[in-house]
């Protein structure tokens, strides 16, 4: 499946195997990570992220995954601060989807007319360390 195209809510399999095969794409270690840190206290619990969040809202039809991305990016830098760990994986998701570090800029400030300037300024300083990072290790 090609990242700028969703994958459709109606694909074969079931909700679960359509949410696996776009974290395969966007974070593969996604769903095992979420099981390590929070499936002893909240059984099942990344199964059941990865099988709703990403096969039945991000596997339908009308939106390609780089948009979804974009307006995940959006939402969680309008809330505010509190969502920083949430907002630089769903950059890094963005990213693999095929958003450029640009689009991602754009968008976080955008949201200074709708989160304020402070949400805009801590989602630029989640993306900004994010990048250098990248940079970092790609160097």
């Amino acid at each position: 499946m090609n990242t700028q195209t969703a994958l459709s809510e109606t694909a074969p399999g079931t909700a679960l195997e359509r949410g696996r095969a776009i974290v395969a794409q966007i974070n593969p270690g996604l769903e095992q990570a979420l099981a390590a840190k929070y499936d002893a206290q909240f059984p099942e619990f990344a199964e059941t992220l990865v099988e709703f969040a990403y096969g039945r809202l991000y596997a339908r039809e009308g939106l390609d995954l780089k948009t979804r991305q974009i307006a995940t990016v959006a939402a969680l830098t309008a809330l505010g601060g509190q969502t920083g760990p949430q907002l630089r994986v769903n950059l890094e998701h963005a990213l693999a989807a095929g958003a450029s570090r640009r689009e991602l800029l754009e968008v976080i400030l955008q949201m200074s007319v709708y989160g304020g300037m402070p949400a805009a300024i801590n989602g630029m300083n989640v993306a900004m360390q994010l990048f250098e990072e990248q940079d970092a290790a790609s160097a």
